[in-house]
């Protein structure tokens, strides 16, 4: 069956008149309105009825279907039309299906997956690193610990998050694993969410503070237990942090 969702708040602007950007708002519409449920598993459409929908042409509609196929989200098939595919056939380490999840009704579940991942690669990218990295990369990890320290002292919250985007992803890269290095985006979103969320408090707890002085010395002297049992303590910490979410979730549809 065909089903055609009426026109989100993405498509109340004038369209873009450059086929790129077309493209685009196709891609970014259809793959929110996936993520987002609008389009259950197993339905299907048709080209023709989204070149009416967004009144494009068929190769705008053709290069934003083989985005969202090369993504796992819609499979295509001759005489069958586009059909949506389940969640399991996702790329889930795909930035923006990333997004787009965390910007419709599954964002709790995809914040908690991210958080769980964090826990799982974190730790193992410090110890890693308190292996193999160069001691010129340590010791700027030492100088981005004490700058994060002295914006959670004083409360700056925004130069205190850029920062600890900066720390993580130095860590993950520091672990000499590329794939981890990768990863790093997965770890920014978490981080970013804390904000989002208001999780952020303006004075860090002190602990926090010292938690990562302790990784980034203990990466400096090549001490890998010391830094993975600190990263532990700070993705344990985030855990606890962002649970509060799911937890008023789950409140939330036992009072529905």
């Amino acid at each position: 069956m065909d089903t055609v969702p009426p026109y989100g708040d993405a498509l109340a602007a004038p369209a873009p008149a450059v086929a790129g950007d077309l493209r685009d708002l196709v891609l970014d519409t259809l793959g929110r309105e996936i993520c987002g449920g609008v389009y259950a598993a197993d339905s299907t459409f048709t080209t023709e009825s989204l070149e009416t929908r967004f009144q494009v042409s068929r190769p705008v509609v053709r290069e934003a279907l083989r985005a969202l196929e090369a993504l796992g989200l819609v499979a295509q098939k001759r005489r069958v039309g586009v059909r949506v595919l389940p969640a399991t056939a996702w790329n889930a380490y795909d930035l923006q299906v990333i997004r787009w999840r965390l910007a419709g009704p599954s964002r709790v579940a995809q914040l908690r997956s991210l958080t769980e991942l964090r826990g799982a690669i974190e730790p193992a990218a410090a110890r890693l690193a308190a292996i193999r990295a160069p001691l010129n990369l340590a010791s700027d990890l030492v100088g981005l610990s004490g700058r994060l320290w002295a914006a959670g002292k004083r409360g700056d919250t925004a130069e205190f998050v850029r920062l600890d985007l900066q720390f993580h992803g130095l860590v993950l890269e520091m672990s000499g694993n590329e794939m981890f290095a990768q990863l790093h985006h997965l770890v920014e979103e978490v981080l970013r969410s804390r904000t989002q969320y208001d999780l952020m408090p303006r004075y860090p707890a002190v602990e926090a503070l010292q938690n990562h002085v302790d990784i980034a010395t203990a990466i400096q002297t090549g001490n890998a237990d010391k830094a993975a049992q600190a990263m532990v303590l700070i993705t344990e910490r985030a855990l606890a942090e962002m649970s509060s979410i799911w937890d008023r979730e789950l409140e939330e549809r036992a009072a529905e």
